[in-house]
C-alpha cells in the first residue's frame, strides 16, 4: 500500500528491516566497475568519486574530488599508489591573499570507454587540467577551476557548472611578503557540452549599474552573475537556475567597494575586484555578503542566436513579490521530461497567505499558448519545506518533503501524478508495511516508474543513521535496499575452496615491511540515476586502510623501504575507513547474496561539494566584477 499525505503518519516499532511485498520480484544487480575487488570509482590524484547520471547508451557522467597530501615525487615516482590508502584531504581554503585551488573535477565513463570498460576518465571542462598533470618544472599543475557534471541525455549532451579561472592583481599594502591579490570573474556558470562544443549558459543578470546621483559617481560593475545547469532532456532542453537581480543589501556592499576603490585619500585602496571577491567568500560564520534573486531557467540548445548563444526562458516564480520587498526569492529547475515538463522548487505563499512563505516542490507545464505555467505541489502546513527532483514522461514527479515525525525532523520521499494533481502526493512505504520515520530522498525516475535515491537504514534516534541506496517500483510499490539485491562478488566476497562465500582479504605491505590484511567491503549508499534498462549509478563506500600523516605538515609518513606507514589499532591491524566512490550497477541473472557476515557500519556523510547538496543552500551562489567609469 501507499500512504496518502493527508493521512496521519504512523511510526513503526523499532525492529529488523523487512522488505515489503515479494523481494524476489526486484532485479538482481552486479557492480560492473569492480576490478580485483576494488572500485574503479575515481581518477588518480583525487580521493572521492560520484556518479551523477547515466543515459540509455551506457554513458555516465560524474565528479571526482578531494586531493591527497601526496608530494609530486610520490605520485610521479610511483612510491605511493593513491588507491592503496586514505590520507587526509588537502584543506582547500579561499582567500584573496591565496591562490585559488580547485578540488572538483568532471569525469566520464562508459561500457565502451577507450581506457577500458567503466574506467573513469578525466574530462577537461572549461580548460581544466588533469589533477596529475605536471608542468615543465616537474611540479603538479595547480588548476583553479572547479567543474561539475550533473546531467546527461541519450545524445551524449552533458550539463553542469564551472567556476571562473583565477586572476591576479599586484598587491599593494602593508605586507612585505604578499605579492599578489587573487580573484575570478564569476563564481559559478552553467554549462552544456553538445557534440563536443561547450555552451556557457549565462544567467539573466550579470552586471550592476550605478547611476550618477549628486556626489555619487556612475559605475558599471561586471559581477558575472551565477547559474547552474541541473538536467537535460533528449530534445536538448537544459534546466537549471540563475541570477536575475541583486538584492538591496548586496547593492550597498558593492557601493561600499566602489567608494573604497575610488578613495584618493587612501594610500593603498583595495581594488574593486578584490573587495567584491572578499565579500563573496564566506566569513567565519559561513555568511556571504553578495546575494542574488534566483529563478528557474530553461535553455534551448537547438535555438541559437547569431552569436551562437542558446535561447533562455525564465520560469515564473510561485508568487509575485511586492515592489518594496527586500526578501530573497528563489526558484530552481532540477529535472525535465521529454515533452518539456519541468520539476523543481520555488518560494510560494501557501494558500495565498502572505504570512506563510515556504520553499516548496513545484512543476512547470506549458499552456495552450506554449507558455510555462507554475504549479505548486500542495503541502500540509506541518511540512517545513519540500523539493522535486525529477519527472518522467508519464508525468510522475518525485521529490521529498521535510517535517517532524516523532519529535525529529525527517525527509520523506513522495510521488505525484501531475496529470491528476488533485489526488495529492503519495508517500511510499519504505522497509515496513506501514510508513516509518526513516528519512529518504529520491534522485531520479525512468519511464518504467523505477525510482532511485537513498534512505536511512537503522532506527536509532540518537545516533547518525547509515544511508543506503534504494530502488522503488512505482507500479508495484516495491521498495528495496540495493545492497540486498547484489550478488556476493559485488559486496566484497569470494568463494573459498569449499565453495563458501567469505570476505576477500586484502594484503598490503607498509613502511615497516610488515604485510597487513583487512576485509574487503562495499556498500551502496546513494543511487543518483537510472536508465530505461534499469542501469543504476551512484555512490558506494569501499573500505580502505588509513595512512599515517605528519601532524604538522599533513604529509604521508614513508618508511625506510619507501612505502607509506599505515595507522594501526591496538591489535596491530590496519585502521580502516570508508571512501565514497562512483558505482555502476547492471542487472544480472545471478542470485542475491544472502551471506550474513558484515563489517561494522559507518554512517554515510555526504561530501558536500560533490553533489547537489551544496547547491541547495540558501542564500544562493556568488558573483564577480570589473568597473567601468
Amino acid at each position: 500500500m501507499k500512504l496518502k499525505f493527508d493521512k496521519a503518519l504512523s511510526l513503526v516499532a523499532i525492529g529488523v528491516l523487512s522488505v515489503i511485498g515479494s523481494a524476489q520480484a526486484a532485479p538482481i544487480y552486479e557492480i560492473v566497475n569492480i576490478e580485483n575487488f576494488d572500485l574503479k570509482g575515481t581518477i588518480d590524484g583525487t580521493r572521492n568519486g560520484y556518479a551523477m547520471a547515466v543515459n540509455n547508451q551506457d554513458e555516465v557522467v560524474g565528479i571526482s574530488k578531494g586531493k591527497k597530501k601526496l608530494s609530486t615525487e610520490d605520485i610521479a615516482g610511483g612510491i605511493i599508489d593513491v588507491e592503496d590508502g586514505i590520507s587526509g584531504a588537502e584543506e582547500i581554503t579561499y582567500s584573496v591573499l591565496k591562490p585559488i585551488e580547485a578540488n572538483n573535477f568532471t569525469i566520464t565513463t562508459s561500457a565502451n570507454a577507450a581506457e577500458g570498460a567503466w574506467t573513469p576518465t578525466f574530462y577537461s571542462l572549461a580548460g581544466t587540467t588533469n589533477p596529475t598533470d605536471v608542468g615543465s618544472d616537474g611540479e603538479l599543475i595547480i588548476n583553479s577551476i572547479d567543474t561539475f557534471f550533473y546531467g546527461l541525455n541519450s545524445n551524449g549532451t552533458k550539463v553542469g557548472a564551472y567556476t571562473g579561472v583565477e586572476k591576479t592583481l599586484p598587491y599593494v599594502g602593508t605586507s612585505t611578503t604578499q605579492k599578489l591579490w587573487y580573484y575570478r570573474d564569476f563564481e559559478l556558470r552553467a554549462v552544456a557540452v553538445k557534440d563536443d562544443v561547450e555552451f556557457s549558459l549565462s544567467p539573466p543578470y550579470t552586471t550592476y549599474e550605478r547611476a550618477q546621483s549628486g556626489d555619487i559617481t556612475a559605475a558599471t560593475v561586471e559581477l558575472g552573475g551565477s547559474s547552474v545547469a541541473a538536467g537535460v532532456n533528449d530534445n536538448n532542453l537544459v534546466v537549471g537556475y540563475g541570477s536575475t537581480a541583486l538584492v538591496s543589501s548586496s547593492k550597498d556592499r558593492i557601493d561600499t567597494c566602489i567608494t573604497s576603490a575610488q578613495d584618493t585619500e587612501t594610500d593603498n585602496p583595495t581594488p574593486l575586484e578584490i573587495c567584491v571577491q572578499d565579500s563573496q567568500y564566506p566569513d567565519t560564520n559561513n555568511r556571504r555578503y553578495i546575494l542574488y534573486q534566483t529563478r528557474a531557467l530553461v535553455w534551448d540548445l537547438n535555438n541559437l542566436d547569431d552569436s551562437g548563444v542558446p535561447g533562455r526562458t525564465e520560469l515564473p516564480l510561485g508568487l509575485t513579490p511586492s515592489a518594496d520587498s527586500t526578501l530573497i526569492y528563489t526558484s530552481q529547475a532540477l529535472g525535465i521530461n521529454s515533452i518539456g515538463d519541468v520539476a523543481g522548487r520555488s518560494h510560494v505563499y501557501r494558500g495565498g497567505d502572505t504570512d506563510k512563505l515556504y520553499f516548496d516542490a513545484a512543476y512547470w507545464k506549458k499552456d495552450a499558448n506554449g507558455e510555462y505555467q507554475y504549479n505548486w505541489v500542495k503541502m500540509d502546513d506541518e511540512v517545513t519545506n519540500s523539493i522535486a527532483y525529477d519527472i518522467n514522461d508519464d508525468g510522475i514527479l518525485v521529490g521529498s518533503y521535510q517535517k517532524y515525525i516523532g519529535g525529529y525532523l525527517r525527509n520523506k520521499f513522495f510521488t505525484l501524478d501531475t496529470n491528476n494533481p488533485e489526488q495529492g502526493i503519495v508517500t511510499p512505504n519504505d522497509f515496513q508495511t506501514t510508513l516509518s520515520d526513516l528519512s529518504s530522498k529520491p534522485k531520479d525516475i525512468n519511464n518504467k516508474g523505477q525510482v532511485v535515491g537513498y534512505v536511512e537504514s537503522t532506527y536509532d534516534k540518537e545516533k547518525p543513521r547509515p544511508k543506503v541506496g534504494f530502488l522503488f517500483d512505482n507500479n508495484t510499490s516495491e521498495f528495496v535496499n540495493l545492497n540486498d539485491r547484489l550478488v556476493c562478488g559485488s559486496k566484497g566476497y569470494e568463494q573459498n575452496t569449499d565453495g563458501e562465500w567469505v570476505r576477500h582479504q586484502v594484503s598490503i605491505q607498509d613502511g615497516t615491511g610488515e604485510t597487513l590484511t583487512y576485509s574487503s567491503d562495499i556498500k551502496i549508499v546513494e543511487a543518483n540515476g537510472i536508465s530505461e534498462d534499469g542501469t543504476i549509478v551512484g555512490t558506494a563506500f569501499i573500505r580502505k586502510p588509513q595512512y599515517q600523516t605528519d601532524p604538522i605538515t599533513g604529509n604521508v609518513v614513508v618508511g625506510d623501504n619507501g612505502l607509506p606507514l599505515f595507522k594501526l589499532d591496538g591489535n596491530g591491524a590496519p585502521v580502516t575507513a570508508y571512501l565514497p566512490r562512483m558505482v555502476i550497477l547492471k542487472q544480472t541473472s545471478g542470485e542475491a547474496c544472502t551471506t550474513s557476515d558484515s563489517v561494522e557500519e559507518e554512517p554515510y556523510v555526504r561530501q558536500g561539494a560533490a553533489s547537489f547538496a551544496w547547491l541547495f543552500a540558501l542564500p544562493l551562489l556568488w558573483f564577480r566584477r570589473r568597473v567601468k567609469k
